[in-house]
């Protein structure tokens, strides 16, 4: 009779035991990896993901998760972008000459220089969607009300940011201010989530 409890004893040890090890391989093997197919103009350009070399063109092992990737070449603006990886997907990393030593590279390369051509309207029409989905006041400039006239604008706080905006108002009276005030409020706005520059 003892050999049965003892037995018992045993194989619930031997059951929790695996479990316990395939609990802890599941934990500790982080997250899915996926495949990132990489696209790169100039196709030579150094790329690295989160700081470190991949290659340039081709496919790239990453985990679930966000990366970032930097692309440069002597000739061309650096660009830095990042990705939020969820599932397989593919990526272009373009860079745009801002050399004599760039725009020979095109000249010589006029393929992939129209390629970049290409993905430079692409990019700036999501851009322009994204920001008009953010600040549905620029649908409505410029505008010219009375005493005071609005634009958009290069952000104080964060200059070197593109999907950030200020509006630039410029008051012709003393009334102007209090009219612009009236007019963002007709509209459905809210004052205190656009950076608004008076001049």
């Amino acid at each position: 009779m003892e050999e049965k409890p003892r037995s018992l004893v045993v194989g619930g040890a031997v059951v929790l035991i695996v479990l316990v090890l395939i609990g802890g391989f599941l934990l500790f093997r982080g997250a899915p990896e996926h495949t990132v197919t990489v696209r790169s103009v100039p196709n030579d350009l150094t790329l690295t993901v989160d700081g470190s070399p991949v290659a340039a063109n081709g496919e790239v092992k990453l985990k679930e998760g966000k990366h970032t990737l930097v692309g440069e070449r002597s000739g061309f603006k650096s660009y830095s972008q990042t990705i939020d990886v969820r599932d397989d997907t593919s990526v272009r990393v373009y860079l745009f000459s801002n050399s004599a030593e760039g725009r020979a590279w095109e000249k010589d390369h006029p393929d992939q220089a129209r390629e970049a051509e290409g993905d430079s309207g692409r990019r700036y029409q999501e851009l322009t969607d994204r920001l008009e989905a953010k600040y549905p006041l620029l649908r409505e400039l410029p505008y010219v009300g009375p005493g005071f006239d609005v634009n958009q604008g290069i952000s104080k706080r964060e200059p070197d940011n593109p999907e950030v905006l200020a509006f630039y108002v410029k008051l012709s009276d003393a009334e102007g201010k209090t009219k612009f005030l009236q007019w963002i409020k007709g509209l459905g706005l809210d004052i205190n989530t656009l950076e608004i520059v008076y001049r």
